[in-house]
């Protein structure tokens, strides 16, 4: 009903404005554009580029986050030394490292991994820097006692108590990452569909804008619905942060 109610006072605002097609596209004119791209298969193969990238470079980013969180978070001295450097290169946009990274590698994949890598890299580290320091000391010198070994102690201990902390930064850099995507593909991509959006913008086919935006937004539902959530809400019921449904008190 929401989705009806915008979409008949689009049509009322179009009939109201009165505006050229061009400027302000009708529904009727953005479901023309979208069976058009869709018979041709352009949008199937942007979509399948755009996705490609973002499952890489998310990847990556998670990956090196944690890896990096892990080592850093595990030593005090690494943590205090390197604590300011993180937090400037947090501060720092992957927008303003684009029109860098294009002057030195060039338009393409290379360029757009990275920018997505760089996106995910920085919320993951610093949530999983703030995971292991939080840690209850208590049950580290407990498992200790027992005769856990260094690495049975980050296993047992320290990776499952950092890990929702890990999941919430890991959100966070995904978030970041899908807008981060659309406006490296504006910049140095031939695909994608920020490619698809700056394409129709630049040559004046705003119906094809419309539908590029239209695609982003059921994407990210689609990510967010059926992966992310699943994924935040298992991870902090199984370690106790929340109480399952139907659990006692």
């Amino acid at each position: 009903m929401g989705i009806l109610v915008v979409f008949v006072a689009w049509q009322i605002s179009v009939w109201v404005i009165n505006l050229p097609a061009y400027f302000y596209p009708s529904p009727a004119d953005v479901a023309s554009a979208f069976v058009e791209l869709t018979r041709k298969g352009i949008l199937s193969s942007y979509i399948a580029d755009s996705a490609w990238r973002y499952v890489a470079g998310v990847a990556t980013g998670l990956s090196l986050g944690v890896v990096f969180g892990l080592l850093i978070g595990l030593s005090q001295f690494w943590s205090r030394l390197l604590s300011p450097i993180i937090d400037f290169f947090y501060a720092i946009v992957e927008v303003a490292w684009i029109p860098l990274l294009v002057i030195w590698i060039g338009y393409g994949f290379n360029t757009i991994l990275i920018a997505i890598t760089y996106v995910v890299f920085f919320p993951v580290l610093y949530n999983t820097l703030t995971g292991v320091q939080t840690v209850h000391k208590v049950l580290i010198n407990a498992v200790r006692t027992l005769g856990a070994s260094r690495r049975q102690v980050l296993t047992s201990v320290i990776l499952p108590s950092a890990l929702p902390n890990i999941i919430t930064g890991f959100r966070v850099g995904a978030g970041f990452a899908f807008r981060g995507l659309i406006f490296a593909e504006m910049i140095a991509a031939g695909s994608g569909l920020g490619f698809l959006i700056f394409e129709g913008a630049t040559t004046r086919q705003t119906d094809r804008v419309v539908v590029g935006m239209i695609m982003m937004g059921l994407l990210w539902l689609a990510l967010d619905r059926l992966f992310l959530r699943p994924v935040e809400v298992a991870t902090i019921e199984r370690w106790g942060l929340v109480r399952a449904k139907g659990e006692g008190m």
